[in-house]
């Protein structure tokens, strides 16, 4: 049998695709926004170029991170920044190295994962850029702060829920509540892929089992915070860690989980 990992058309897992009763995606993956689907932070991108009031500068003095980037968001609907204005600033922050091609990868075998993404920016930024790069259709879900205009074309933003953890969303609890929804609609997934950045994602990345992979971002915050778990106590981060630099990274290593399957 031609080794199906030659290549990018793994035919071997394709049998009975087309059938009437198709089955449900075997893994779910995970994306954070700011940082891993993007190069940038996005609340940052939205500012570049800005000036803003000096007790704003100075970031959030009290109060959650949501309600001071509600303050700064009111404060540039005041300068006149509108929403065609926001929506030319997130669909042109550019993707992560190696993103777009993760993206070709699970658009070729987009019946095999479910992607969702969880992010504390805002809704309307990550639709807008995720319809510029052409790849809303592959997201299930989209788990993040709510955000529209109002009558004066300001862009307000709401938090996504309220909880207890001191992040200001807790993913932990929107994965977790996310597989049991899932669950009870009899989709049990194999495994569990999880691509992030942050701090408030190694928290989530933690719930993970020994059969999962977490995909930290070389070098950042979630990536050093999973190696001194590892080191302060080893095993208790029990899901394989693959740290990248480039999402090409990642879509070998799927390539590669898939190539094994056949």
């Amino acid at each position: 049998m031609r080794r199906c990992c030659q290549g990018v058309g793994l035919p071997c897992l394709f049998k009975g695709v087309g059938m009437a009763d198709p089955r449900p995606p075997q893994f779910l993956l995970v994306f954070d926004f700011d940082e891993t689907l993007v190069d940038e932070n996005s609340d940052e991108s939205v500012l570049r170029g800005r000036a803003l009031p000096e007790p704003l500068r100075q970031g959030p003095r009290g109060g959650s991170y949501n309600e001071h980037m509600q303050r700064v968001l009111a404060a540039l609907g005041e300068q006149g920044v509108r929403p065609a204005d926001f929506r030319a600033v997130y669909e042109n922050i550019p993707l992560s190295p190696g993103m777009a091609e993760l993206f070709q990868f699970l658009s070729k075998h987009h019946e095999l994962f479910e992607l969702v993404l969880i992010s504390d920016a805002n809704t309307f930024g990550i639709e807008a850029k995720l319809r510029a790069a052409g790849v809303r259709s592959l997201f299930r879900k989209v788990f993040s702060n709510p955000a529209s205009f109002d009558r004066r074309g300001f862009l307000t933003l709401g938090p996504y829920h309220s909880h207890k953890c001191l992040d200001n969303m807790c993913k932990r609890k929107i994965l977790s509540e996310y597989l049991a929804e899932r669950a009870r609609e009899d989709v049990e997934f194999q495994r569990v892929f999880y691509v992030g950045d942050g701090a408030n994602d190694f928290c989530p990345a933690g719930t993970l089992t020994a059969a999962d992979v977490a995909f930290p971002r070389k070098g950042y915050p979630m990536h050093r915070l999973i190696q001194e778990s590892q080191e302060k106590q080893p095993g208790a981060f029990q899901a394989a860690v693959v740290p990248w630099e480039s999402a090409v990274e990642v879509a070998r290593y799927l390539q590669e989980l898939l190539c094994r399957r056949c």
